[in-house]
């Protein structure tokens, strides 16, 4: 083993000689001879400094001694942490602060409080919030405020005792002329914004609102924002116009002797109708009074606010919905919802609901169809009247669905047939002249073969259309929240079931073709 193993050789301790002569200032020698750096003493910081000169560094950089940015994920905020400066600097400054974020891709928002007050206060080790983007403020487009109810569905009122009242029910609504109608307010821009990277956000695009189409109401030159109505009648908004149609109101009974009632508008009656009255409304009928064996036809909805009685001889009829107190022996087609405390000996049918309200809320005797589904508290009677619900659809419909399969096939194999031989016709014809029967029998079957394509497009169009109403009506539902007697037939769409014994509280509805049915939650309520 070397005996000089592990010792400093002569040409290392000639340099440690010439390190701590650096550190000590001392001449030749420094520690190692007896000069007089012990009398003159130097601050400690000041030789920190000095071996950092001599050492050719520099205290470390804002980005080198750990301190960090941190931005939201959504750009809008940015944090700072900064870290205790390095051996050799006093603290940070807010160009060098900014000059940092700004590397960091925070380029605006900055939180100048903050960062004036991290670099004040040294506060250190933390994250602090400089930096603040601001959300982009989105406009308003243009909107016009009407001064009248634009729904025009109304509801017939609940009573506390369960009973509901249709005689206060009315979907009217009634201006004078000059009557302010609506307002129109115009866009309001909105603000773009920015994040703390400098990104625009940009605000919605506003968009100011056509003027209202050519109505009987229009704006004042004072202020052609405000319009007004030009003449008294029912007002309401139909496709962007305002419409003012006359009312018709006849203040008293509507007997035999009045005759034939027919108006393009609205027909209001405080009385009541007699039988043999005929009354056409191409808007809404509203009857105050009671109603006997009539024919009703309306554009819109019927309103009964004391029912009818219609000795098997009365038919109501309504593109949109009918509300009664009660109906009695009385053929009723509605296309929408069919609303009564009762319903007796009356054939229903409606493309929309059949609702039963109030305490009775019952459906005795005769057939009650509803699309989309019925729901009643109370179906048939102790007596066992024969009382028929159905729903989904009628067989009329799968009687058409049936057409229109068994002409689509009629009409592909046609046009198959046709297809062969105009492609042998084709082909003769590219290879030479055909004759000019042949030519003849080209054209008849171009115009066969269209006519036959025309038809198909049409029978597929009925076909789909019926598979939609098919597969729409398998989803109605009968509900019935009381007592349903037997007697009583639940039907839907081609199935029927019989109720053989008396239950209550059921729900019916179809799966796989077959009706099946479940307790309803009983309620006191």
């Amino acid at each position: 083993m070397n005996e000089n193993e592990g010792f400093l050789s002569e040409q290392e301790l000639a340099e440690l000689r010439k390190e701590i002569e650096a550190l000590t200032g001392s001449g030749d020698g420094g520690v190692f001879d007896n000069g007089s750096a012990a009398d003159k003493p130097r601050p400690e910081n000041q030789i920190l400094n000095d071996i950092a000169e001599e050492a050719n560094l520099s205290p470390l950089t804002i980005e080198e001694n750990g301190s960090y940015v941190k931005v939201a994920s959504d750009g809008m905020s940015a944090w700072l942490y900064l870290t205790v400066p390095s051996m050799g600097k006093d603290n940070y400054n807010m160009e060098e602060l900014k000059d940092f974020l700004n590397k960091n891709g925070v380029v605006t928002g900055y939180h100048r409080s903050n960062l004036a007050a991290m670099i004040k206060k040294k506060v250190y080790e933390r994250e602090i919030l400089v930096a603040q983007g601001q959300p982009a403020t989105d406009g308003k487009d243009g909107y016009f405020e009407y001064k009248f109810d634009t729904e025009q569905r109304k509801a017939p009122k609940v009573m506390e005792n369960g009973k509901v009242d249709y005689t206060n029910m009315s979907s009217l609504q009634n201006v004078r002329k000059g009557d302010i109608v609506a307002i129109y307010h115009h866009a309001e821009e909105g603000q773009d914004g920015y994040d703390v990277k400098g990104k625009v956000l940009t605000a919605n695009r506003v968009k100011e609102v056509p003027p209202l189409k050519s109505s009987p109401a229009i704006s004042n030159e004072a202020n052609p924002d405000v319009y007004v109505a030009m003449k008294d009648g029912k007002i309401e908004l139909k496709n962007g116009r305002i419409d003012i149609q006359a009312l018709h109101e006849i203040n008293g009974d509507v007997t035999l002797i009045t005759g034939r009632v027919e108006f393009f508008g609205d027909v209001i009656i405080t009385g009541n109708v007699e039988s043999g009255v005929m009354i056409r409304a191409g808007r809404n009928i509203e009857i105050r009074g009671t109603v006997e064996a009539v024919n009703l036809f309306a554009g819109g909805d019927i309103i009964l606010g004391r029912g009818i009685q219609g000795a098997q001889k009365a038919k109501v009829s309504a593109r949109g919905s009918v509300f009664a107190d009660f109906i009695e022996h009385t053929v009723v087609v509605a296309g929408g919802v069919v609303q009564a405390n009762t319903i007796l000996n009356s054939r229903i049918s409606t493309d929309a609901e059949v609702i039963l309200t109030g305490k009775k809320g019952a459906i005795i005797g005769g057939y009650t169809h509803a699309f989309m589904g019925i729901t009643a508290t109370e179906v048939g009677n102790p007596a066992e009247v024969r009382t028929v619900v159905h729903v989904g659809c009628e067989k009329e419909i799968y009687t058409k669905h049936q057409s229109a399969k068994v002409t689509e096939t009629a009409l592909s194999d046609e046009i198959k047939e046709i297809m062969e031989e105009l492609t042998v016709i084709y082909g003769k014809k590219k290879a030479g002249k055909i004759s000019e029967l042949m030519e003849d029998r080209l054209k008849s079957l171009e115009a066969k073969i269209s006519t036959y394509k025309k038809d198909l497009e049409e029978s597929t169009r009925e076909r789909v259309k019926m598979e939609e109403l098919i597969s729409k009506g398998q989803k109605s539902e009968i509900q019935i929240s009381g007592n349903i007697y037997r007697g009583t037939v639940i039907g839907m769409a081609q199935v029927q079931m019989p109720i053989e014994h008396s239950t209550c509280f059921m729900k019916y509805y179809q799966q796989k073709g077959m009706i099946e049915s479940s307790v309803l939650a009983f309620s006191a309520s």
